[in-house]
């Protein structure tokens, strides 16, 4: 099957850098998920899945889920990527952001 006919996945990407110490996914990364979830439903994305790194600085992309996300999308099979804000990729907060002008 030619790979422009086959259909790739959606990522959607989860970050927390400070695991909360519930046992499983962190509050915040399971609100993630369901905001990811939703946002992947409701504009018809096809097959999501996640890739969650929970505990992990922002401050590098040696991310154990963010390598293998990278990895499937060189491969092709990932389509899409859809994290809740940019901040799960890069790392930043809000005083980063704010340094940087972004936010104010």
């Amino acid at each position: 099957m030619n790979q422009s006919n086959q259909i790739r996945k959606t990522a959607l990407y989860c970050r927390l850098s400070q695991d909360d110490g519930i046992e499983g996914d962190s509050n915040s990364i399971q609100n993630q998920k369901s905001i990811l979830r939703k946002f992947a439903e409701d504009h018809h994305f096809p097959s999501p899945c996640f890739y969650v790194d929970d505990g992990f600085s922002g401050g590098n992309f040696q991310r154990p889920a963010f390598q293998q996300m990278i990895s499937d999308m060189e491969n092709g099979g990932i389509g899409i990527i859809v994290t809740k804000d940019c901040c799960a990729i890069m790392g930043l907060n809000q005083k980063d952001l704010e340094n940087q002008g972004i936010l104010a």
